[in-house]
């Protein structure tokens, strides 16, 4: 398996098993995208086109906080970043003990059992969409080692343990997945529980990924692990299950249900779609506190996913009119 991960300074450094090295001539995994693109060529075939130069201890560099999120655009107006929810298996019951209040079904526990039974459709078949959030542009990518910011109005900064896809659009609007990464889709779950109506609201924060992007197809099993440390001590941790083997949709589906809108295949756009998850250390009654450290780790992806919390100055939101 092939990983690339982005050097702040500039750089690219291309991971296959142990051997880390920088791919020559490289300033970033966006442009060798592009030039993958461009010449209708896969992104495994350019990294050979470059060819790898010397050796770099990918860990120290992480432990430096010298890798950047794997992929930026140089626009971050141009960087959408989404997801979907309620996509693997379980985590119907935690959104659901969220908004519960009585025997009905809630609107989640609804819309979970529609991709259980619509979400894996056959071949030549369009399965049912899935829930779906808008969480920001390129402005809220935090790179791995950096901390989470949560606004001075927040009620609660949590961690949610997610693969996302990184994608590239080309000039004939064409998408082209470019691979996966680790991803914490930092939201504010207490807002989210006031009403399920304010989910918009919750998602409207940073996130992070990385800090390796896994080129190729994703196992049928992932298996990962969520922490959280506070000081020396881990305030709490837990398994997550992820890949299509522990979910109720196929990501072929979620992808399509995301770029079926002509204004998601914008020529050079670059999108970061998050896949979900079943584990919350808010649904264990945790709250996370400024200065506590989220750890998102899974063989699968390498390096450990590392982002400490902070929390954000209170800005001045008065409307001036011209």
């Amino acid at each position: 398996m092939l990983f690339l991960s982005q050097i702040k300074q500039g750089g690219v450094v291309c991971r296959q098993a142990e051997d880390a090295r920088r791919v020559n001539n490289a300033i970033s995994v966006y442009e060798l995208a592009q030039e993958a693109v461009k010449n209708g060529v896969s992104l495994t075939s350019i990294i050979e086109k470059h060819g790898l130069g010397e050796s770099v201890n990918l860990a120290e560099l992480a432990q430096n906080n010298q890798l950047d999120c794997p992929v930026r655009h140089p626009d971050p107006a141009h960087m959408y970043l989404t997801g979907t929810g309620l996509t693997h298996l379980g985590s119907a019951a935690t959104r659901n003990a969220m908004h519960a209040k009585s025997e009905e079904l809630t609107d989640s526990m609804k819309i979970f059992q529609m991709g259980v039974e619509g979400g894996k459709p056959k071949d030549g078949q369009e399965g049912v969409q899935p829930e779906w959030f808008y969480k920001g542009n390129g402005a809220g990518v935090v790179a791995p080692g950096e901390a989470l910011s949560s606004p001075s109005f927040a009620l609660d900064g949590g961690e949610e343990p997610e693969i996302a896809g990184f994608y590239l659009v080309g000039e004939d609007g064409k998408v082209h997945r470019l691979g996966y990464t680790l991803a914490n889709e930092f939201s504010d779950h207490v807002t989210e529980r006031q009403n399920y109506l304010y989910l918009a609201h919750s998602k409207l924060r940073p996130a992070s990924f990385g800090p390796e992007l896994l080129v190729g197809e994703l196992p049928m099993h992932i298996d990962g692990h969520s922490r959280i440390e506070r000081g020396e001590k881990t305030l709490w941790e837990k398994g997550f299950l992820s890949g299509e083997d522990n979910m109720s949709h196929t990501f072929k589906n979620l992808e399509h249900h995301h770029f079926k809108y002509s204004i998601f295949r914008q020529p050079g756009d670059l999108h970061v779609h998050m896949f979900g998850t079943a584990t919350l250390s808010f649904a264990d009654g945790i709250q996370a506190q400024e200065g506590d450290v989220f750890e998102i780790s899974s063989p699968t992806f390498g390096l450990p996913l590392r982002n400490s919390l902070a929390k954000a100055d209170e800005l001045d939101t008065e409307v001036t009119p011209l």
